[in-house]
């Protein structure tokens, strides 16, 4: 973008320059695309750059050059990094700087394109369920908005956590939801859901909820009991009702999370599948399908060495 709140265009930037000694040069393979990148471009979240910029904050590739203190990656890696803040460029680009800290090791086997959607979901996730609720083994949580790619996420890191889960999810995905690992999946159409998770978690209420749903904060205390705990990764309102206590999630980079996650993934005991592939110069339609939101997932840039100009 060329300026705050401006329209994503296809722009000619410099090329990023040598890494410094705690700096990895990556080259781009597939970028994630989020609506919380419609955020970074309206100026919301603050990434660490100013326009001319790539927006992206996701990214998989392959290293091509070593900072001289990064001892543990080599040119030749492939890797994956939730970068922020942004050192050079955004992650839409054919290559980006990235503070070697945030670096993982790509699983092999794993697609670029599930590689490069996976770390903000994924962080978002575990950083909902271990700090913001600490949920723990023998709980039962409410994942409110299943059906999406954190949402998703969420449910299968609680099961593995060995919490009892009950998800809200649309039709479509309900029964993917169910596959992930919830016991109990409920059409979030219906206005009187919350009262029926609370019947399934004995009448009490879930000990805790985590909503990825818009402005869904309001519903989902409903139906978590007295003394429970709710979480939002919207950046919803505080939420009152009975005693329950609240936290508003934002994702931040986490190495050794991450590093986690992305074993999880490789081992196939976590799951995600992208729902659009769209080329780097497509990436303003690529924004919009991804904060239309109707997409079945993530949405992926991918770089095509053999387009011109790339």
């Amino acid at each position: 973008m060329r300026e705050i709140g401006g329209p994503v265009e296809v722009l000619d930037l410099p090329e990023p320059a040598g890494p410094s000694p705690r700096e990895v040069v990556i080259e781009v393979e597939a970028a994630g695309v989020g609506n919380w990148d419609d955020i970074v471009r309206s100026g919301a979240w603050d990434v660490g750059l100013t326009p001319p910029m790539a927006l992206g904050v996701e990214v998989a590739g392959t290293v091509v050059a070593v900072g001289s203190n990064v001892p543990d990656f080599r040119p030749g890696d492939e890797v994956l990094a939730h970068p922020l803040p942004l050192r050079h460029q955004g992650c839409w680009a054919q290559r980006v700087v990235v503070d070697a800290a945030h670096v993982v090791t790509k699983p092999a086997g794993v697609p670029w394109e599930t590689a490069a959607a996976f770390p903000v979901p994924a962080l978002t996730a575990e950083q909902a369920l271990s700090e913001a609720l600490r949920v723990a083994e023998g709980e039962t949580l409410l994942v409110h908005g299943a059906g999406g790619t954190t949402g998703g996420l969420a449910v299968q890191l609680a099961a593995l956590r060995g919490a009892r889960v009950i998800a809200t999810a649309g039709p479509a995905s309900a029964e993917r939801v169910a596959r992930a690992g919830a016991v109990e999946v409920v059409g979030y159409h219906d206005r009187s859901w919350p009262d029926r998770v609370r019947e399934w978690a004995g009448g009490t209420g879930v000990d805790t909820a985590l909503t990825a749903v818009p402005g869904g904060s309001a519903d989902a205390v409903r139906a978590v009991r007295e003394g429970g705990r709710l979480a939002t990764i919207t950046g919803d309102r505080r939420s009152a009702g009975w005693g329950v206590s609240f936290a508003d999630v934002y994702v931040r980079p986490d190495s050794a999370q991450l590093e986690k996650l992305s074993g999880l993934l490789g081992e196939g005991r976590l799951t995600m599948s992208v729902g659009a592939i769209l080329p780097l110069t497509e990436a303003a339609a690529a924004l919009e399908r991804a904060v239309r939101g109707a997409n079945g997932g993530p949405v992926v840039l991918r770089v095509d060495r053999k387009q011109p100009g790339i």
